[in-house]
């Protein structure tokens, strides 16, 4: 692994403050099964915004055209 730094001049404590970061995420990528996703974030979750409210279409389904509050 190169580590290769283009801007600033880090002092030996922040370069290895990082290096420990890549190392520690290269060991947790190392050891997680290959398949596998990592738990799902509940604010990149779409049906948080939907819920269980979605307009049903029909003849009026025009006027219902926003987020019912």
């Amino acid at each position: 692994m190169n580590i290769k730094v283009v801007r600033g001049n880090p002092t030996p404590e922040e370069l290895a403050a990082a290096l420990a970061v890549v190392r520690a995420r290269a060991a947790a990528a190392a050891t997680a099964p290959s398949g596998a996703e990592g738990p799902k974030d509940a604010w990149s979750d779409p049906s948080r915004i939907a819920g269980a409210r979605v307009p049903k279409p029909g003849p009026a389904s025009w006027t219902r055209t926003y987020w019912p509050a």
